[in-house]
Order: structure tokens, then sequence, then C-alpha cells
């Protein structure tokens, strides 16, 4: 255990100064951009660390330090797709490699701190921000793929594919902060809070992953058929129809009562929600 806990170690100290080089190579072509920067600095210290022989941080400190470099740089790359519009020939193996990647942090979490949990190590914000790039990455992927009818129609299994990818890390990303129980001696005087909190929304992002799910789940529902070959995989498929109305009735709740007026538009939500019902 201890000979695979170095390896680790080393694997991690390894791809560190392999971001390093992906991360100037990206600053030679925008020098300027926040995250990269940000990225760059963050770089600089977790390789003074390894020059120092790995002494004076704690692990935790390290692994939330790698993935925080991890965010920023596939961000970088994530806007660079955005930006081109998923090109057809790249895109499938890019958004793997970034999946890949943001995926890592979590793994290695697990392999080097394997008593303790890894929200634990990686704090909570981290890792719902983790599966909350994943699943937001897959659906705009998807968002794009949704008007090139032609394609879907050639390669409907692997969209589908990418939706029930996705909407697993949204849901995942729902579910990092448990649901505060109001019964539990938590004690809240703003009954909206309170409301909020019980129903599992913490931010902004949170609704904003509610109206993705409930995308996602629409177009799956549209696209899904009854062939032998989805036929055939029936039990591992989430239950689209089920899964959009429960999270969208809960956005359309949340969205015109306490959060009335402040923005947030139920329309498209309303309109889903009439077809998967």
């Amino acid at each position: 255990m201890a000979d695979e806990c170095r390896r680790q170690g080393f694997e991690l100290e390894r791809r560190i100064f392999e971001l390093d080089i992906k991360c100037s190579s990206h600053r030679a072509e925008k020098q300027d951009d926040d995250y990269l920067q940000n990225a760059s600095s963050i770089l600089e210290k977790l390789k003074s660390y390894y020059r120092q022989g790995g002494e004076g941080h704690n692990l935790s400190k390290v692994l939330q330090d790698y993935t925080q470099v991890i965010l920023d740089i596939t961000f970088y790359e994530e806007n660079k797709l955005v930006d081109q519009e998923f090109p057809e020939d790249c895109s499938p193996f890019k958004i793997q490699q970034l999946l890949q990647d943001l995926t890592e942090p979590e793994i290695l979490a697990g392999k080097l701190a394997p008593a303790q949990e890894v929200q634990s190590v990686l704090g909570l914000e981290l890792l719902e921000c983790l599966y909350w790039r994943r699943g937001a990455l897959l659906y705009m992927y998807c968002h794009t793929l949704h008007q090139r009818k032609q394609w879907i129609k050639k390669n409907k299994d692997t969209f589908l594919k990418c939706i029930q990818e996705g909407v697993r890390y949204l849901m995942r990303m729902l579910q990092v902060r448990n649901s505060v129980k109001l019964n539990d001696g938590v004690v809240l005087h703003d009954t909206t809070t309170a409301g909020f909190l019980s129903e599992g929304i913490f931010s902004d992002t949170h609704l904003l992953t509610m109206m993705y799910i409930g995308e996602m789940c629409f177009w799956a529902v549209k696209y899904e058929d009854c062939s032998a070959d989805s036929m055939d995989r029936t039990e591992d498929r989430l239950q689209f129809r089920d899964i959009g109305t429960q999270i969208l009735n809960k956005y359309v709740l949340a969205c015109e009562g306490p959060l009335h007026g402040q923005g947030w538009n139920t329309e498209n939500a309303k309109e889903i929600l009439s077809i998967l019902q």
C-alpha cells in the first residue's frame, strides 16, 4: 500500500510538470487569459513545493491546488471548443480528454487518501465544480448536436449516450451537498433560505443545473426509440421522462415562488414539462 501511494505521489508530481508545459503552450496563444494566469501562478507554487522535497504542505491542500489548475486549464480548452462550435472531426476526442482530466482529481484523491472521503479531501465546492463542469460540457456539446439533425439520424446512440452521461454528472453535482434536513437541529430564521436548502438548491448554479437536466431529458425523450438496440440497454438507461419532470417542477416552483421577479424564466421549462408529462 505504501509503495502504491508513493507511486501515485510521483504520478501527481509528473502531472503537475506536464500541466505546466500545457499551460505555457496555451498562454503563448492567449497571454492575458485570466484562467491561464491563475493556473500558472498555482503551478509555480506546486513546482516549488516539489523542488523543496514536498515539505510544508498537507496532501489535501496540494490536491485542491492541483484541482484548481485542472479547472482553469480545461475551462480555457472548453471555451475554444465552444467558440469553434464543436468541430465534428475532433470534438469527440477532445471532449473525452477533457472529461478524463476533470475526473482525475477525484481518482487521485481516492488513491492518495484512501482513508478519507473524497469530498473531505477536495472540499465540497471543488467536487461540485468537477461534476458541474463535466455535465455542463456535455450539455453544451449536446445542445450543438441537437441542431445537427442529419448527424443525429446517423449517430443517435452516440447522442443519447452523451445525454445520459451528462445528466448523470449534473445529478451527482446536485447530490454533493446532501439537502439540509430541517429537523436535524438546523435553525434557519429565513424560511425562503430554509426552503431552498431543504430542496438542495444552494446557488444559481444549482438552478441552472436543473434547467440543463430538464433540457437534456427532453432531448433524450424526443430521440429515444424502441429499436432492439435501445431495448437491450433499457436497464442501463436513465428514466429521462421521470427525472426531467421531477427536476423541472422543482425549478418552476423555485423560480415562480421565492425567486419571482429575479430574472429566472420558466417558459421553456413549462413547455418541456407539458411534453414530458
